[in-house]
């Protein structure tokens, strides 16, 4: 771990300036606001993926006092779709404390912001380095890559002892100067890194020949780059079978319940969920003797776990209901409600055999 602070942070910033990415809507920017909520879009989602759903968040909700009186249901379902929901949660009630704790302006140093819900201190340096030009490291899964590899830092990240010994490294490695000088080199520095382990420095197979840090690249030298970083500890995956009960009245209307607060798709608007098909048909009043209709299995890949979803369609009497507390819901308004994205992909053909002229949003 000999790489020089300067020689390395220089390379980084001047490569970003011209090989890196500078034109998403995110970029360019000093708003902490956009910067944020991009960091956090960020977290384990495809910048593709992000790319649709950030305009159309920020269309609805343009600045953090909006979010703060958003309500959740509105937060939940402009999120619906990006996954791990607990991200939107978390977002909703950070932009509260921002605007009861800060007057609505984001504290403007990394040890601040890490005291907000959700912002963790990768992200709070993301945001005090792009918008504040603050010196602090980041140390998001891309940057780890690059470091690792570069300083040819072998040892157990699953160890907390060792991920502070990493994190001591990338704050010797940032680049040094006057506080005018870091309002430009910081934000580039910083993109650079980002840049780097998502378009160079990738899990498999690496351009090490376009790295602009190739020179003194431990991990290079040594013709192992896929070595790094160093991580023993796994989480085991595991699967659940689930039975989702479509219930569907006459004028096409279907059967939504919320989800409890704690655990999958926690909050959110969601078909009854069963773990076992008898426990469906138990929810299901003696007034309903339309056959069911089991659809076809959906598997859905969470970071874990694999859920299988075995969805049956009922159909239901007016005035029936299934057992539980829920309440029915058209096409119309579901759409504006946060769905687990699974299930809003289930219902799309529902709502367009109900109302051809609707044109229900793309899930994710």
């Amino acid at each position: 771990m000999t790489l020089p602070e300067q020689g390395f942070a220089a390379r980084v910033v001047a490569w970003q300036s011209t090989h890196g990415r500078n034109s998403l809507p995110w970029q360019n920017t000093r708003d902490p606001y956009r910067v944020w909520l991009s960091e956090i879009m960020l977290q384990q989602t495809q910048v593709a993926t992000v790319l649709d759903y950030f305009p159309r968040f920020l269309a609805r909700l343009p600045d953090v006092k909006a979010l703060a009186q958003a309500s959740p249901d509105v937060v939940l379902g402009l999120w619906s779709g990006l996954g791990y929901y607990s991200r939107a949660r978390n977002l909703h009630r950070c932009a509260q404390q921002v605007v009861e704790r800060f007057g609505g302006e984001f504290p403007r140093s990394a040890e601040l912001l890490e005291t907000l819900p959700g912002i963790g201190r990768s992200t709070a340096a993301a945001i005090a380095s792009f918008c504040f030009g603050e010196r602090v490291a980041i140390l998001d899964a891309n940057v780890k890559r690059v470091l690792t590899r570069a300083l040819g830092f072998s040892a157990d990240l699953a160890r907390p002892a060792n991920e502070r010994l990493l994190w001591n490294e990338a704050t010797r490695l940032l680049p040094e100067g006057s506080p005018r000088a870091l309002q430009d080199s910081m934000p580039r520095y910083t993109q650079g890194l980002m840049d780097l382990g998502a378009t160079i420095c990738m899990p498999r197979k690496p351009q090490c020949l376009l790295c602009p840090v190739q020179q003194g690249c431990v991990a290079r030298e040594q013709g192992r780059p896929e070595d790094y970083p160093v991580r023993t500890r796994k989480l085991r995956r595991t699967s659940e079978t689930w039975w989702l009960l479509l219930a569907q009245q006459p004028d096409g209307r279907i059967w939504l319940e919320r989800r409890p607060a704690e655990g999958i798709w926690a909050g959110l608007h969601c078909l009854p969920v069963h773990a076992r098909r008898q426990d469906l048909e138990r929810s299901l009043p003696a007034a309903v003797c339309e056959p069911a209709r089991e659809l076809p299995v959906l598997l859905h890949v969470l970071t874990h776990k694999d859920l299988h979803l075995h969805p049956v369609l009922r159909a239901m009497p007016p005035g029936v209901q299934p057992a539980g507390d829920g309440r029915w819901t058209s096409a119309q308004e579901w759409e504006m409600l946060g769905l687990p994205a699974p299930v809003r992909k289930l219902l799309q053909p529902f709502a367009r055999a109900c109302h051809p002229s609707f044109h229900p949003r793309e899930s994710s």
